[in-house]
């Protein structure tokens, strides 16, 4: 019985503990923000959607100890779709990146430090794809994810977003998210 009560003790130690530390794992943005409607800047340009198709500036900071990598996600889980539609997909940013400018989601990767990866989205582009919901369907919701990671992923260049999404959640420590709205009338 003693040993039972240890283990549990233990256990909540240790979630408690990481709890705490995803607590501390902040996602900020001077354009976006929790729960507040996305400017037409982070709209889509194509299928009916015009646009200027940027991603927003995001910033992050603490970040759990072991932290290697980041990767950045961004997903509208409104879209009639049955599955929900992945707008972005950013992996193995280096831990020294804690910054993303507005427009850093572009498909030339220019804005992107050295050995980051852009995963395909379901517009089936390797960059950021804006919001572009069903005209009239309503308020979407978009979020941004920063996910902490303790190493750089290793998945290969042609990815699916489905073995993207399997593997940073598999080996995320913390992550934090900024839900953003958008709808076309």
């Amino acid at each position: 019985m003693k040993r039972r009560l240890s283990y549990g003790l233990s256990a909540l130690v240790l979630a408690l503990c990481a709890k705490v530390q995803a607590d501390t794992f902040t996602l900020h943005s001077d354009d976006i923000s929790d729960g507040e409607m996305m400017s037409k800047t982070f709209e889509f340009e194509g299928f009916g959607c015009n646009g200027d198709n940027l991603s927003p500036q995001l910033s992050w900071s603490g970040a759990p100890e072991g932290t290697e990598a980041y990767a950045v996600f961004a997903y509208d889980p409104d879209a009639p779709t049955g599955s929900g539609w992945w707008h972005w997909q950013l992996v193995n940013l280096p831990a020294s990146t804690t910054e993303l400018a507005r427009g850093a989601g572009s498909t030339d990767g220019s804005g992107l430090p050295e050995g980051a990866m852009h995963v395909s989205n379901d517009y089936r582009i390797k960059g950021f794809g804006g919001a572009c919901p069903p005209q009239g369907h309503g308020v979407h919701r978009y979020q941004f994810t920063v996910y902490a990671l303790p190493k750089a992923l290793d998945i290969p260049e042609n990815a699916s977003g489905a073995l993207a999404g399997y593997m940073v959640n598999a080996n995320a420590l913390a992550s934090s998210t900024i839900e953003a709205l958008y709808k076309r009338d």
